[in-house]
């Protein structure tokens, strides 16, 4: 007989390595929440006008790239927090393409993913 769910001492096991990364994520989060809250505050004050172009390029592009960092990490953090509440429910593991448990392997190394390789391979 094929198993259905995770064990609740798996799921345990994969509440642990969730919250960690929860943990990581919601710390590299807050850092670049904070590097962006400072760099606007530190803004470039200056009376020489002649350096400021390049400066100012340079500012928006880290600015820009730090902000889709921040965007990248928040989705991860929900999509983190989203597998915490299936293992709550009891339901996390199974691909929700083909009812199916996700191998431990993928789960432990994408601990959020909600599709098994195949599901995702045929979604293509």
């Amino acid at each position: 007989m094929e198993k259905t769910r995770y064990s609740d001492e798996e799921l345990l096991e994969f509440k642990e390595i969730i919250t960690h990364k929860l943990e990581v994520a919601r710390e590299e989060f807050f850092t670049l929440q904070k590097n962006l809250r400072d760099g606007n505050e530190n803004g470039t004050d200056s009376t020489n006008n002649n350096y400021l172009t390049l400066d100012d390029g340079a500012d928006t592009f880290e600015k820009e790239n730090t902000t889709q960092l921040a965007a990248r990490l928040m989705k991860f953090i929900q999509n983190l927090e989203a597998a915490m509440v299936r293992i709550e429910n009891k339901t996390y593991g199974l691909c929700k393409t083909t009812g199916k448990l996700i191998p431990k392997e993928r789960l432990r190394a994408v601990p959020h993913t909600t599709q098994s390789i195949e599901a995702k391979l045929n979604s293509k």
